[in-house]
Parts: C-alpha cells; sequence; structure tokens
C-alpha cells in the first residue's frame, strides 16, 4: 500500500532539506574554517584541530594587520580604486550601450562588430605594458583605472536591457523636445538601474580583487600599492621555506615576539580582504537576476 500523497510530498521535501544543508555545509565550511583560524591564537593553530570555531579566539591577528603602515595605505587604494573605478566604468559602460542601442546611429552595426572582436582577440600581454608606458601610466593610480574603464562583456548586456525598454518612451520624449543627453540622464539611467547596479558589482568585485596591475606598473611605489597586492606577496612569503636552520630561528624567533605566524597572518588577511565584497552583496543581489535577465530575450 502506497503512503498518502501528503506523506509522500513531506518525506520528499525533508530528503530535499538535508540534501540543501549539507550542500550549505560543503559550501560554506571552507569560509568558516578560514574565519575560525584567523580568529585563533596563533601558537594554538599550529597544534591543528581548528574546524568551525576558533579554540582559543584572539584579535591579536588582525592587530598585527592594522600595526604595518603598508596595509593601510593598499587599504585606503583600494577602496578609492574601487569606488572611483566603478562609478567611471559604470557610466562610460551605460553611455556606449545607450550609443549602440540607438537605431538611427548609422555606425551601429560596425561599432558593435569591432566591439565584439575585441572579446576574442588580444594584443597580449606584452603589447600592453607597451601601451602603458607609451602613455606615461606608470607609477601612477590612473593605471588603475583608464584601461578597464569599458567592458565590451558589459557594454552588451546593457545594450541588450536598453534595447528591452519601450521605445514609445524615448520617442514621446523626442516629441516634447528632450535631447539625446536629457533622454540619456532622466529616462535610461533611471530605467536601467537594476542592470547597472548588477555590472556595478561586477566591475567593483573586479577592482577590488585586482592586483597584477599593481604588479606589473606600480611595484616600486609603495604608496600606491594594493591591498590584494600585499596579501598576494604574503602569500608568496608564507609559501618560501627556510633553506637552513638559522633561517628557521630566525621566522620562530619573528613569531615569538609578534605572537603571529605568517599562516594565521595568511588567514586573518584573506578574511580581511573578503569582509566589504561580502558586506556590499547582499545590498545588490536581488538586481542580479532581473538586470541580467530583462532586455535578454525579446518577443
Amino acid at each position: 500500500m502506497n503512503p498518502p500523497r501528503n506523506q509522500r510530498s513531506a518525506l520528499f521535501d525533508m530528503i530535499l532539506i538535508i540534501v540543501m544543508l549539507l550542500l550549505a555545509v560543503i559550501t560554506l565550511y571552507p569560509f568558516l574554517n578560514v574565519l575560525a583560524i584567523s580568529f585563533n591564537d596563533a601558537y594554538d593553530t599550529i597544534k591543528g584541530g581548528i574546524y568551525l570555531w576558533p579554540r582559543m579566539p584572539t584579535v591579536a591577528n588582525y592587530a598585527e594587520i592594522f600595526k604595518k603602515e603598508v596595509l593601510v595605505i593598499a587599504f585606503r587604494n583600494s577602496v578609492l580604486r574601487t569606488v572611483i573605478g566603478t562609478v567611471a566604468s559604470v557610466l562610460c559602460i551605460s553611455m556606449v550601450a545607450y550609443t549602440l542601442s540607438r537605431k538611427d546611429f548609422i555606425a551601429r552595426r560596425l561599432f558593435s562588430l569591432m566591439f565584439a572582436v575585441t572579446m576574442y582577440v588580444s594584443g597580449g600581454l606584452i603589447p600592453s605594458y607597451l601601451l602603458m608606458r607609451s602613455l606615461n601610466l606608470f607609477n601612477t593610480f590612473l593605471v588603475y583605472i583608464i584601461p578597464g574603464l569599458v567592458s565590451v562583456f558589459y557594454v552588451f548586456v546593457t545594450r541588450s536591457y536598453i534595447d528591452g525598454l519601450p521605445e514609445a518612451i524615448q520617442e514621446s520624449a523626442r516629441i516634447d523636445g528632450a535631447s539625446d543627453i536629457y533622454i540619456y540622464r532622466r529616462i535610461i539611467l533611471p530605467l536601467s538601474m537594476p542592470v547597472l547596479a548588477t555590472v556595478a558589482l561586477f566591475v567593483a568585485v573586479d577592482h577590488w580583487n585586482a592586483w597584477f596591475d599593481a604588479y606589473l606598473y606600480n611595484n616600486t611605489r609603495s604608496e600606491l600599492t594594493l591591498l590584494q597586492f600585499e596579501l598576494q606577496k604574503m602569500l608568496t612569503a608564507a609559501n618560501i621555506r627556510p633553506q637552513s636552520a638559522s633561517d628557521t630561528a630566525a621566522l620562530d624567533a619573528l613569531a615569538y615576539l609578534t605572537r603571529v605566524t605568517p599562516d594565521a597572518l595568511k588567514m586573518a588577511m584573506s578574511m580581511f580582504v573578503t569582509a566589504p565584497v561580502l558586506l556590499v552583496y547582499p545590498f545588490l543581489q536581488k538586481y542580479f537576476v532581473t538586470g541580467l535577465t530583462l532586455g535578454a530575450v525579446k518577443s
């Protein structure tokens, strides 16, 4: 005799909940493990056995981060780069997307094709390096902003969204005498906020996680360093093994004086650079589906 339909449905829901919980634990465990180690005493962490919560809680690892002046400077530069770069990129991307969405733009197909080619064909690292040098962008803050000002992929996503907006809105505005700039500012930008918020989050994460351009173009100026670049250097230093007994003794002495080991500092630094993205993500998550799907399919 088969169980009633309500019982089968309840059983299925229970199994589904258990599976989802297991997947959530598997997904969150690495993050929670790093968080626990970052708040645990460095010497106690060496013993192992730290999983989801710290065994000897302490904030010494994070206090050590703020003792380093270069990390404070790197944090400031990363925040400035993310804010300035995101605002400038979203404005430029939206303007290019609006231009390409205009059906009366004669060279619309030509420019769309030219932009699409750049998504598949790139000059490579050496031409980019020579271009930055010829533009005198070495050892400047602008090298973080100008090269990635416009992303073709985000332009196409935004253009697709604008194409999905009712064309009658723009036509009625033109009948009333509105200029293209006025339509862009007062109509296109407000109506495109879902997709622009999504693009802004993606661009901001790209800027926040970037470190390679700092390594290539600004590695000689500590006042222009970035947080991710300092993390990369810290990870590299933590992976270097001592070459002799004297090196081991020096590292042990340094760890004793600071009460922080390289591995503990690495975990704290990883959490420090991840936290801003985690704080911003929930506020923009609601725009994801709307921003990336509306306008993608036309009826």
